[in-house]
């Protein structure tokens, strides 16, 4: 177990959004930003806007800016810039994404999904089925404990089977799945990996080569950047699929080849500074962190209130879904946002989650992420337990 402290208080001076008397626990909604990520873009558009491939300065300092973002984003998802890309958000991508692999697919291949995927993993599949008369299959979970099904799962396999898209981790109840387990099963029935990392990346390392993923997605709001979506599409995978794209856009890198039109420049810049706030934090520090404050909420959680999902903090993010007997999630949402705490109430596009647990309200979700604070936490056991 890693013994690395983290400096909240330090991390907490670098967001002006921080000096409020605002507890944010909406962070699987959106983070915060660190102003040095304001600043990156700030400084983009004051020295540097233009478009790429200028012979002048400001556009060859957007080429460096654009090369930065890359750099930075394959650091992050731990492989190559070429097989990287960017796009407006991670459900825009997968729509682009599977579309494209949609070009070889014929009707009666199947995609599994998952019951504990957010719609934005599932709709796009639903969709290309109902264009090209594909088959999907859901994988369950456990409603007891809220974990995949992976048994179940891999018994939906066969010679049909295309894709597997699923989450790395759930962002209604927080649960963290077997990603290498399951990337192997894909690839076992030949299929195509396809994970869903936006509600794990802002909570620890991604080594897409280390798990088997060939695609994989996230959101760098949910990370402390700046509303985009990040995608990794493994080289060997991404070149048999043609893209809907401009005609004179290159073809090379090869996962560029996706970031349709001109991307939002400004953005990148501040993807980089996210992704550098965090390389400064250091994962071991914001995990350890994490956990901590994830169990005092566990331990003094008022047993009024039903948790769904894992009741300790192994195999899941700090990501807790509850429901009151009496209260419905958005009474208790308004009143906790009365005393300061920011959660959200519903669905989250989780719509699957919700169906199978039979919450046609949904839940109240609170997320911890690392400038949380224990005094934070204690403020809102103490605002639940006065609702309860």
């Amino acid at each position: 177990m890693s013994t690395v402290t983290l400096d909240v208080a330090a991390a907490r001076a670098r967001f002006s959004a921080l000096d409020r008397p605002t507890a944010f626990f909406d962070g699987p909604g959106g983070t915060q930003t660190p102003d040095s990520v304001i600043e990156a873009i700030a400084s983009y558009l004051r020295e540097a806007n233009a478009n790429v491939g200028g012979p002048f300065e400001t556009s060859r300092r957007t080429d460096e800016v654009v090369a930065a973002a890359h750099q930075a984003a394959a650091r992050f998802l731990g492989t190559s810039a070429e097989e990287v890309g960017f796009g407006q958000n991670m459900t825009t991508l997968n729509f682009a994404l599977s579309r494209a692999l949609g070009r070889e697919l014929r009707p009666a291949d199947e995609i599994v999904v998952t019951r504990l995927d957010h719609d934005g993993n599932v709709a796009p599949w639903l969709e290309l089925a109902h264009d090209l008369g594909l088959v999907v299959r859901f994988a369950d979970f456990d409603v007891e404990d809220c974990t995949l099904d992976v048994i179940g799962l891999e018994a939906l396999l066969s010679d049909r089977t295309r894709v597997v898209a699923f989450p790395w981790a759930s962002n209604a109840v927080g649960t963290i799945t077997d990603v290498r387990r399951i990337c192997e099963l894909a690839h076992g029935a030949g299929a195509i990996a396809w994970v869903d990392a936006v509600h794990y990346a802002p909570h620890g390392p991604i080594e897409v080569g280390a798990v088997g993923a060939d695609v994989l997605l996230c959101s760098p709001y949910k990370f402390c950047g700046p509303h985009l979506g990040l995608f990794y599409a493994r080289r060997e995978v991404a070149e048999r699929w043609r893209p809907y794209k401009v005609r004179p856009s290159a073809d090379e890198p090869i996962a560029h080849r996706f970031e349709t039109g001109t991307l939002a420049h400004e953005l990148l810049a501040g993807f980089t500074a996210a992704v550098e706030y965090l390389e400064g934090l250091g994962w071991d520090a914001i995990q350890t962190h994490e956990r901590e404050l994830g169990e005092r909420f566990l331990d003094g959680l008022p047993p009024v209130y039903r948790l769904y999902g894992i009741d300790t903090m192994v195999n899941r993010t700090p990501t807790f879904a509850l429901t009151h007997p009496v209260h419905p999630p958005d009474d208790l949402a308004a009143r906790l946002g009365e005393r300061d705490i920011a959660a959200w109430p519903g669905n989250y596009y989780a719509v699957e989650v919700m169906e199978r647990l039979g919450l046609e309200d949904g839940c109240l979700r609170v997320g911890i992420l690392h400038y949380n604070t224990a005094e934070e936490v204690d403020r809102l056991l103490a605002g639940l337990a006065d609702l309860a």
